[in-house]
């Protein structure tokens, strides 16, 4: 099919799998030519019955098959992908948003090298609405993430500080800062907030709240802006996924919308 682009995922979790079954099934525009993964039975079990095979190699081999290369994996591989696809001249699509922004060198990198940066929106909601008004001036930008306990099981943060939330009963705030801080200190919970980061004021300035919260049984962030243009208040609540309570289930949909953008005739949003 002529303008076609081909896309290669990393990581058959709960995103990777989600968009690898998608892209198979079919998507205009779009091929999924090579996936990746750390179980290669699990990987191969589930090419097993696709329309299309695609290629299994090791991360660094995705950019070698692929126009788009999607980040889906542990943040512990990030630079490792991120740095092949950026080499490559790919768009490289990150799921781990945290994960980038210690490592904004990867943004001058793709200026020299052509690539391009695409984050998703992800669990989150009106991010075109806070990069719209951080066009003029923006006074503050706070994000509050209330999670289930089991859900924020595991961040770095809380096993340095001997934080134990599965026997809590009433909501614990367990962090609060600047999402740069909060990035680091919990890796696979945040990926919101560096998104909110990045298409806002910046992530020293983005300020963070994060709750364990046993009266709540979906992953919920309230937004709010205040800004010269406007002032935006929003919450979404997602529903985690099964395989990894730490995602919602919207993530991977949102990834796949993204793609979607690539390639659409019509593309609805800045």
């Amino acid at each position: 099919m002529a303008g076609t682009m081909t896309v290669a995922i990393g990581g058959l979790g709960a995103i990777g799998a989600h968009l690898a079954r998608a892209l198979d099934a079919g998507v205009e525009g779009l091929r999924l030519t090579a996936i990746a993964a750390r179980d290669q039975e699990k990987a191969r079990r589930l090419i097993a019955g696709f329309r299309s095979t695609p290629l299994l190699v090791d991360l660094r081999g995705l950019a070698e098959h692929a126009d788009i290369v999607v980040e889906a994996a542990p943040a512990a591989v990030f630079e490792q992908m991120a740095e092949a696809a950026i080499g490559r001249g790919r768009i490289f699509i990150p799921s781990s948003v945290g994960a980038l922004l210690p490592r904004m060198h990867l943004v001058a990198r793709a200026r020299e090298t052509g690539a391009r940066i695409v984050v998703p929106t992800g669990a989150l909601l009106g991010l075109d609405a806070v990069r719209a008004a951080a066009e003029g001036k923006v006074e503050s930008v706070t994000i509050e993430t209330r999670k289930p306990p089991r859900g924020l099981e595991g961040a770095p943060y809380l096993v340095e500080n001997n934080i134990d939330l599965l026997g809590i009963t009433t909501p614990r705030l367990v962090f609060k800062g600047n999402a740069f801080d909060a990035a680091r200190g919990f890796p696979a919970n945040v990926n919101v907030a560096a998104a909110l980061a990045l298409a806002g004021i910046g992530p020293e300035r983005t300020m963070v709240e994060i709750w364990g919260d046993p009266g709540v049984s979906r992953n919920t962030h309230t937004i709010r802006v205040e800004a010269a243009a406007a002032r935006l208040t929003m919450t979404i609540e997602n529903v985690p996924s099964e395989e990894n309570p730490r995602t919602g289930k919207i993530t991977p949909l949102s990834i796949l919308a993204c793609l979607r953008g690539l390639t659409s005739t019509l593309k609805v949003g800045s």
